[in-house]
């Protein structure tokens, strides 16, 4: 009885990672990784984390022994890094920021031996309005065109910078501006063929409406330039949603090819800004069943990366969740099976010669049936490669030997 109760002691002690088990009766470090296998065909295999995951040792194990690129979830954005206080002392008026969140979790990536997809320099959703603002006071009327591109000149400098100098090598690429296109006619100017949102739920493109027009194609150029000047192998990205949908998919291409015609080099040739493109990787209904696993979605995403592909950048599926909001039996097997599909999908576009997808990264990682939380509708409840209790599902074991083969 006392060897049995120091077994159940030692079991208890153990993190759930150890104990987890697939289909076939494997624990959970006993799978080969599945970024070792996705290098086989080409492309890194992607994670992502929030700050407080950073305590979930769980959570932390699955990310080192399957990934080899994770991205912040929100700590790199503009909104996370911002610091009021110390931009508004700056004797510059130049805006400052704090990293202390940041860098916790680059570190972290650092040393375990993952690359990092930094997210995003540049985004109108959620963004400070007092960064528009005369002397960054939220009480005084917007600043000037010209102080508003200086103060984003100046930011991608000092992030893309410090991040480099901190950690060298470890931010491999940056999002340099996330979801510009619009998805609605009253959101956009519908002469402009880069559909590029004047408004998103009702409130105007801070960006647009004080930096410009060209904010897009101008964050790029302060991109490009801060990675040259740094010697950097960064790539740059443009991210967005729905770039296997037909018409944001035709948006994307001229706002791709706007991007790479917007400066020329000391020859008089375009350079080219924009390495890549993120398609965000929200597949299904949202919301609900209806429309998830839907095999019309393979070959729409299949159409979109080599159209991507034929303008001469990579491509990267950035957050991917294969929706799903039930858990009976045969929707989760069907679940598995599309994600199966999914990936030879991603094998069949990178078997020649010429591999354009370089990263697909999972954002629909853990089931997390809460429905309060955020990933309830964004990513659906039940889209994970494992449970919320950490144990392997068969939507894993089919991902894993899609790669196998």
């Amino acid at each position: 009885m006392k060897r049995l109760f120091a077994l159940l002691l030692l079991f208890s002690m153990l993190p759930l990672s150890a104990l987890a088990v697939g289909e076939a009766g494997k624990a959970m470090d006993a799978y080969s990784p599945l970024y070792a296998l996705a290098d086989d065909h080409g492309f890194m295999m992607g994670g992502c984390f929030s700050y407080s995951q950073l305590k979930d040792e769980n959570y932390l194990a699955f990310m080192k022994q399957h990934f080899n690129s994770i991205t912040c979830t929100n700590e790199t954005k503009a909104y996370s890094l911002l610091d009021h206080k110390a931009s508004k002392a700056a004797a510059d008026g130049m805006p400052r920021m704090n990293y202390y969140q940041a860098d916790k979790m680059v570190e972290w990536a650092r040393d375990n031996g993952l690359k990092v997809r930094g997210h995003v320099l540049v985004w109108d959703a959620y963004m400070n309005d007092w960064f528009f603002r005369v002397d960054y006071d939220p009480n005084k009327p917007y600043a000037d065109q010209e102080t508003v591109r200086a103060r984003t000149k100046c930011y991608i400098e000092q992030v893309i910078t410090h991040f480099e100098e901190k950690f060298p090598g470890v931010i491999y690429c940056w999002d340099v501006v996330n979801e510009a296109i619009a998805d609605n006619i009253n959101e956009m100017d519908t002469k402009d063929g880069r559909h590029i949102r004047t408004s998103r739920s009702g409130k105007d493109n801070l960006f647009k409406t004080h930096l410009g027009d060209d904010y897009v194609e101008f964050s790029f150029l302060c991109a490009k330039d801060t990675v040259e000047h740094l010697g950097a192998d960064i790539k740059l990205f443009y991210n967005d949603y729905s770039l296997f949908s037909t018409n944001k998919c035709q948006a994307a291409i001229f706002l791709i090819k706007s991007i790479n015609s917007y400066a020329t080099d000391e020859n008089g040739e375009y350079r080219k800004l924009c390495d890549g493109i993120g398609m965000q990787g929200y597949i299904g209904g949202y919301g609900k069943q209806q429309g998830c696993m839907n095999d019309g979605d393979l070959s729409r995403i299949e159409k979109s990366i080599r159209m991507y592909a034929d303008l001469g950048v990579e491509v990267h599926i950035t957050e991917m969740a294969v929706r799903n909001y039930e858990t009976d039996e045969v929707t989760v097997a069907k679940h598995a099976a599309f994600c199966g599909k999914l990936f030879q999908v991603f094998k069949r576009i990178n078997a020649g010669d010429n591999k354009p997808l370089t990263c697909v990264a999972f954002w629909g990682i853990k089931d997390n049936p809460t429905p309060s939380d955020y990933s309830y509708r964004q990513n659906g409840p039940y889209c994970g490669l494992i449970t919320e209790h950490y144990e392997i599902k068969t939507s894993f074991d089919a991902v894993h030997a899609a790669l196998s083969k």
